[in-house]
């Protein structure tokens, strides 16, 4: 069954949801099933290149829907609708978003939709980072894509990220139009046909009403902590570091400046390897895995949802790295 949250009525009948070897096994048998040549690919970016390369590796057109800082990562729909064209198939989103961290309000998933719905376009939303909301008791978390009220919407997922199985390799494709999930069926038979009884075993416990929400509950307490324990770092080096504080997941979208008064930024993907080879800590390059026909020069991704011993530890390495050699 998939449901928008704990507890809430089916969003999506439970026969029209097909279970996956992982998300990215997920956004791949979608891409495969439902895109080709001549089609037109909309995409947020940045966002995970699976999402943007698979679509043009199928001979799609892929039209890269980019995000502002400025905008604090959120969506700006208006760019949205200059990039609709008469062959535009699909629109791509990705909430809670990877790299920023960032999650797209109710309000512009409506305005969303509503531009798929006058174009009839389908809409895959990934959201395998979904619900891991940091200020779920402040503010209303935004719905899933599926329960916005759209017919041709495609949902992907896994328990990889929020609920922190990605031993496992269960994932899922939902969607509330039978005609798209059948379609979707035949292309699995031909692919991974099913996902392993001993993995589907432990999800289904995982994600049974007794357990569930204790497992999720553990994993946001560990976000928000360590997510604490981040912005502190951060505001200790105004200047030299800034962010747009992510607001659900477990990745940041991170840029270092090269002194601590704000100057260029940093070369991201040699910063990464001197910080790797001096240091131990592992960040992304934004520039060489987020750089498609872009350059987010001086960003890096940074994953915060470990153990918090070991962020404390990689943070008080890395203060160390940026006064030695940054200053």
């Amino acid at each position: 069954m998939y449901r928008d949250a704990p507890g809430s009525p089916n969003v999506v009948p439970p026969e029209q949801v097909l279970i996956t070897q992982g998300a990215i096994s997920a956004n791949h048998l979608v891409f495969y099933t439902l895109v080709g040549p001549g089609d037109h690919v909309i995409c947020v970016y940045p966002t995970y290149q699976q999402l943007y390369a698979v679509p043009e590796s199928l001979g799609a057109e892929v039209s890269l829907w980019e995000l502002q800082e400025a905008d604090g990562w959120i969506p700006d729909v208006g760019k949205l609708k200059a990039l609709v064209k008469d062959n535009t198939k699909m629109i791509v989103v990705n909430n809670p978003n990877n790299p920023t961290g960032a999650t797209t309000p109710r309000d512009i998933l409506a305005s969303i939709v509503e531009v798929a719905r006058k174009y009839d376009i389908i809409v895959l939303s990934d959201e395998v980072y979904r619900p891991l909301f940091h200020r779920a008791t402040e503010t209303t978390p935004p719905p899933s894509m599926a329960a916005m009220g759209y017919e041709k919407v495609v949902v992907t997922s896994s328990l990889s990220k929020a609920w922190a199985l990605a031993g496992i390799r269960v994932g899922w494709v939902a969607s509330p139009n039978r005609g798209l999930t059948e379609q979707l069926a035949a292309a699995r038979d031909y692919t991974t046909i099913s996902v392993s009884q001993l993995d589907d075993q432990v999800a289904r416990y995982a994600l049974h009403p007794s357990v569930r929400g204790g497992l999720l509950s553990r994993n946001l307490e560990l976000a928000v902590r360590n997510l604490a324990l981040l912005s502190r770092f951060v505001e200790a080096h105004r200047g030299q570091v800034s962010w747009v504080k992510p607001t659900a997941g477990t990745t940041a979208f991170i840029r270092f400046n090269s002194d601590k008064h704000g100057g260029d930024p940093v070369e991201d993907v040699q910063f990464c390897r001197d910080v790797l080879e001096k240091t131990k800590v592992m960040l992304v390059p934004g520039s060489k895995c987020f750089g498609h026909r872009h350059t987010f020069q001086g960003y890096v991704r940074m994953g915060y949802v470990c153990e918090t011993a070991v962020l404390e530890e990689s943070l008080t390495r890395l203060d160390s790295y940026l006064k030695e050699h940054l200053n």
